[in-house]
């Protein structure tokens, strides 16, 4: 990868270095689940950096907990809109309250990781179906609003799609993508999600590159945070992410440096007009091997024939796009 896309930042610079130098005065940023983890620290920096930052999730105490900590250094900079993308009908009234108003940077970031079967209010298989389905239509339904936030800057506007090296886990099963006649995996089903997550930039940016607006997919690394709400202590230390004295492993990230990817794909010169690509530590990723397995990114997760199969799907799914 001789032309891969670098920065001077890496794998642990905190999310404020990478928007040191940036006034985002006049920009308006989305960020999802961003009263918890690292869409918390995603907020702060952008909104540190001046710009007006939509915290969309759907607790209300715990987004106010979290504007009341970011008005601490940016007072006044964000504010909280009711948003739960388990729930279609909830992303159609948020895409409505938004309007025609425009959309400079949306970071879809918002996750459910390796929980029991569950399903949305509208029937899908609850990882897919809110960590795709419900960003695919959000973020489809405010796609007129960043083409204008792109009109009126100048520059393109951006959209962050956070997938995970969980998706080496699984590729999209085009058969049954809901998990309605196979047997249910939690980390399969992570996977595909998390797999679906990168496709969708590499979809999203094809479509509306020509109109100003880029797309690429994160991987923010590993953290630990709220994400991690559906896995017993005793399956983490199993896995190695804690020892048995509750020691986070060395290789994890704080929230901020965790954020500091999702920031670095909003606003670095570096990606000005680019899109399509997965992005982690900062950097343009390369692609994974066995040799270094928590790292990388798969080839079908920038499939461009896949992510044209899951824009169809999705369309039929959700009724938009």
């Amino acid at each position: 990868m001789t032309d891969r896309i670098t920065s001077a930042f890496g794998a642990f610079t905190p999310a404020r270095e990478v928007v040191a130098g940036h006034d985002l005065s006049g920009k308006t940023a989305i960020v999802t689940g961003a009263a918890t983890g690292i869409g918390v620290e995603t907020a702060r920096a952008l909104a540190e950096a001046g710009a007006d930052v939509v915290i969309a999730a759907r607790k209300p105490d715990l987004a106010a907990a979290a504007i009341a900590d970011i008005d601490q250094t940016a007072p006044g900079r964000t504010r909280f809109e009711m948003l739960d993308l388990s729930e279609l009908a909830s992303i159609r009234a948020f895409a409505d309250r938004w309007g025609a108003a425009p959309l400079d940077i949306l970071i879809n970031n918002a996750a459910v990781m390796a929980c029991p079967l569950d399903r949305t209010k509208d029937g899908f298989e609850m990882q897919i179906g809110t960590n795709h389905f419900g960003h695919f239509l959000l973020g489809t339904l405010l796609a007129p609003a960043l083409v204008a936030g792109a009109r009126a800057s100048g520059k393109t506007s951006r959209l962050v799609s956070l997938s995970s090296i969980g998706h080496r886990r699984s590729d999209i099963n085009w058969d049954d993508p809901n998990y309605t006649t196979r047997p249910y995996e939690k980390w399969e089903s992570y996977g595909q999600a998390k797999t679906a997550n990168a496709l969708f930039a590499v979809g999203f940016h094809q479509r509306f590159k020509d109109q100003g607006v880029t797309a690429n997919a994160v991987m923010p690394g590993g953290i630990m945070t709220p994400l991690q709400r559906h896995l017993p202590i005793e399956e983490q230390r199993a896995m190695g992410w804690i020892d048995e004295n509750g020691k986070v492993r060395d290789g994890f990230k704080t929230p901020e440096q965790g954020a500091s990817t999702s920031v670095w794909a909003a606003v670095g010169p570096e990606l000005e007009g680019v899109g399509g690509l997965y992005l982690e530590d900062c950097a343009q990723a390369l692609p994974w091997t066995k040799d270094v397995p928590w790292s990388g990114v798969m080839p079908y997760a920038l499939d461009r024939a896949g992510a044209d199969r899951l824009w169809t799907l999705s369309v039929e799914t959700v009724g938009a796009g």
